[in-house]
Parts: structure tokens; sequence; C-alpha cells
């Protein structure tokens, strides 16, 4: 069965249409993949200065720092 002129012309206006919304949804994605990773990587630092002031007072009172065993996850 072939398309009439009119049924092509509808394909080929869908595919470029949905092409151009494909690439704009994998803009927005990157998008908020960046965004992501730089909120985990602050987060991150966050975490690793307060471990350090944790350890610094776990020293400081001559107590063991109970999250020593936790700190090769981050």
């Amino acid at each position: 069965m072939s398309l009439s002129d009119a049924q092509k012309k509808f394909y080929e206006d869908a595919l470029q249409q949905t092409k151009g919304e494909i690439e704009e949804l994998e803009g927005q994605i990157q998008e908020e993949l960046a965004a992501v990773k730089a909120k985990i990587s602050d987060l991150q630092g966050a975490q690793k200065a307060a471990r350090q002031m944790y350890d610094a007072a776990c020293m400081r009172l001559g107590i063991p720092n109970d999250l020593e065993d936790d700190s090769s996850q981050g």
C-alpha cells in the first residue's frame, strides 16, 4: 500500500517535528543532569567539611570517631 501525497507529507512533517522534540528533550535532560551533578558535588563538599569538624571534635574530646568506618564510602 503506497501513501498518498497528503499522507506522505503528514508523516514527513510528523517525523521532523518529533525529531526536533526529541533533540529539545535531550537538551533539557542534559541541563537537569548537570544541575543534579552540581548539587551532589556541593552536598559532598559540605559532608566532607562536616566530617572533618566531627573528627576534630572527637580528637579534642579524646573519644573514638564512630564515623571513621563510613568515611571510605564518601
